[in-house]
C-alpha cells in the first residue's frame, strides 16, 4: 500500500532558513507535510502532481482580512475564501466585532462570538481564525474566556472610532459602535483593554507570546482637522485629496500614543498595523527604541506596497489609512528590504460597487473605505519583490511564517516543514498578466490594481493536501475550511 497520499514533484520549495527555492519533493499524508526530498519514489503515493518547474511557496497566512464588514458574514465567508485560494492563501485571520457593519448588533462576545462561527463554519473555502475587538468594558472583562474557551488569542483598538467614524464622517458614535450608554471609546479604554489582555498574558503564560494586541494607528482628531480644511480648500480631489484628509503625522502619533501605553500598562506583544508612510514607521522604529522590553511587529499590506495615491484605479482605492503618494511607497519598501516590517497583508475588505460610491462616484468623501486584494497579495510580493532584490524566503517570511508565529499558528501553519499543515501555493514565477477585476473570485466589481502588470501568478493552491485551486480554476468541492483554535 502507498505510504504516502500525495507527492508534488518537478518543483523548487521555498523553504525554512533558505533564501532561494530547494530542489525537493514534497511528501503529503493526512493533510500534513511527511517528507521535504529529492526522488521520492512516485510508486509510494496514491497521487503525484507534477509541478511543471514551478515554485511551491507555504500557503500565505493572512494575517488581516474583513470578511462579512459590508456584505454577510456568510456570503463573504463563501466568496471570499474563494479569491483567498485563488491567490495562494490557505488561512485568513479576518477582523471582527460589534456595533454597526458585521453583524449590526451590540452585546457581550459570550452571545456574538458563537453566533459568528455559526454563520461562518462550513462555507469557508480556507481555514480561517478572527482577531476580537474589545468595545466595551463587559469586553475587556471577557477577554480570559475568549482566550481559553474560543481560542482567539489576538485583539484589537480602532483608535480613531470614538470620534472620527469609519467613513471620515459620524456625529453618532454611540449608534456607530453600539456601546452600553455611559461607555467612551478613548484612550482610556484603550489602556483598560491592554491591562485586559496583559492580565490574560499573565494568566496563561504558556500562551503569552502568543496573546497580542494589534492597533490601527490613526488620531481622530488630526483626521477630522484636516478633512475640514481639504474640503473646504477644494484643491485636491480624489484619493489624493484622501491622503491629505489623514495625514501621515496622524499615524506617527497614534503610533507614539499606543507605544506609550503600552509601556505603562507592560503588555510587550503589540502589532502596528498597516503602516503607510514613512512617518509612520519612523514613529515606530522611534518607539521600538524607547522601549524594547515592547515586543513589537510592524504590519504593511500590499495595496500601500503596489499603489499609489496618484495611479491607483480610482475612488475604489479608497482605504483606511489612505494609500500615499509614490515617495510613501518607496518608503515602505526600503524599510521592508532593510528588514523593518514584520509581515504583509492584504487587508481584504470586500465592498461592492453599489455600496462603495456615493450618489456622486467621484466624491472620495462619500465612498465607503476598503477594498479586496487577497487574490494578489503573494503575486504582487513575488512580482515587485523581484524587482527589487527580494529573495523568495523573506517573502515567505512576510506573507506566511512571521504572522502565522504571533497568531498562534506556528504549530501548525506558515512554512512547509515537516510535521506541519500541507498549505502550498504553486507560483508561475514567469508568468506575466494584467490585473483585471472581472477575472477575481471576489464579489468586488472593481480593484484599485485594475489593469497593473504581475509577473508572476498562482496556479494551484493545497490546503492540507488537497487541491482547491488547479491550473488557475478554483475548485467547486463543498468547502473544508476550518475555525482555527489558537494556539495550533
Amino acid at each position: 500500500m502507498p505510504d504516502l497520499d500525495l507527492i508534488i514533484t518537478n518543483v523548487s520549495v521555498v523553504l525554512d532558513g533558505h533564501d532561494e527555492p530547494q530542489p525537493v519533493d514534497i511528501g503529503i499524508k493526512d493533510g500534513r507535510f511527511v517528507a521535504l526530498e529529492a526522488g521520492l519514489d512516485p510508486d509510494s503515493a496514491v497521487e503525484v502532481v507534477d509541478a511543471g518547474g514551478k515554485v511551491a511557496f507555504p500557503g500565505v497566512v493572512d494575517g488581516h482580512q474583513h470578511w462579512g464588514i459590508y456584505n454577510p458574514l456568510p456570503e463573504d465567508a463563501a466568496s471570499e475564501s474563494r479569491a483567498c485560494a485563488q491567490g495562494g492563501v490557505t488561512t485568513a485571520l479576518t477582523y471582527m466585532r460589534t456595533g454597526q457593519y458585521y453583524l449590526n448588533k451590540g452585546g457581550p462576545y459570550a452571545d456574538f462570538f458563537p453566533e459568528v462561527l455559526e454563520q461562518t463554519e462550513g462555507r469557508a473555502l480556507v481555514d480561517y481564525a478572527y482577531h476580537l475587538a474589545p468595545m466595551s468594558k463587559q469586553h475587556i472583562d471577557e477577554i480570559p474566556a475568549l482566550v481559553t474557551e474560543h481560542g482567539v488569542t489576538s485583539f484589537k483598538v480602532f483608535m480613531f472610532y470614538g470620534s472620527h467614524g469609519l467613513h471620515g464622517r459620524s456625529s453618532d458614535q454611540s449608534s456607530f459602535l453600539m456601546t452600553p450608554e455611559g461607555e467612551r471609546y478613548d484612550y482610556a479604554h484603550f489602556e483598560f483593554v491592554m491591562r485586559g489582555i496583559q492580565k490574560a498574558r499573565e494568566e496563561n503564560p504558556e500562551l503569552a507570546d502568543r496573546i497580542s494586541l494589534s492597533l490601527h494607528c490613526e488620531t481622530a482628531e488630526i483626521m477630522a482637522a484636516y478633512t475640514k480644511m481639504v474640503e473646504e480648500d477644494g484643491t485636491l480631489t480624489g484619493l489624493p485629496a484622501y491622503s491629505a484628509s489623514r495625514p501621515p503625522h496622524s499615524e506617527g502619533l497614534a503610533v507614539t500614543i499606543a507605544s506609550y501605553l503600552a509601556h505603562e500598562t507592560q503588555l510587550p506583544t503589540i502589532n502596528l498595523l498597516h503602516l503607510t508612510s514613512r512617518k509612520a514607521v519612523e514613529a515606530a522604529l522611534t518607539m521600538a527604541a524607547a522601549f524594547p522590553h515592547i515586543d513589537f511587529r510592524r504590519e504593511v499590506t500590499v495595496g500601500h506596497l503596489l499603489a499609489d495615491c496618484d495611479t491607483a484605479h480610482g475612488v475604489g482605492g479608497k482605504v483606511n489609512p489612505p494609500l500615499r503618494p509614490r515617495e510613501d511607497v518607496e518608503a515602505l519598501w526600503s524599510y521592508l528590504l532593510d528588514g523593518k516590517i514584520d509581515w504583509v497583508v492584504s487587508d481584504h475588505a470586500c465592498c461592492k460597487d453599489e455600496m462603495k460610491f456615493g450618489e456622486d462616484r467621484e466624491d472620495v468623501f462619500v465612498a465607503k473605505s476598503g477594498f479586496g486584494g487577497a487574490e494578489y497579495l503573494l503575486a504582487g510580493m513575488v512580482s515587485e519583490g523581484s524587482r527589487r532584490g527580494l529573495s523568495f524566503g523573506r517573502v515567505a517570511q512576510l506573507t506566511a511564517t512571521n504572522p502565522a508565529a504571533r497568531y498562534g499558528l506556528g504549530g501548525s501553519k506558515g512554512a512547509i516543514r515537516v510535521g506541519l499543515d500541507a498549505d502550498v501555493a504553486l507560483v508561475d514565477v514567469d508568468h506575466v498578466w494584467t490585473v483585471r477585476a472581472e477575472e477575481s473570485e471576489s464579489t468586488q466589481e472593481y480593484t484599485p490594481f485594475e489593469g497593473a502588470k504581475l509577473t508572476a501568478k498562482v496556479t494551484d493552491t493545497f490546503l492540507r493536501g488537497n487541491r482547491i485551486m488547479t491550473d488557475g480554476v478554483v475548485t467547486t468541492a463543498a468547502p473544508t475550511g476550518r475555525y482555527l483554535r489558537r494556539p495550533q
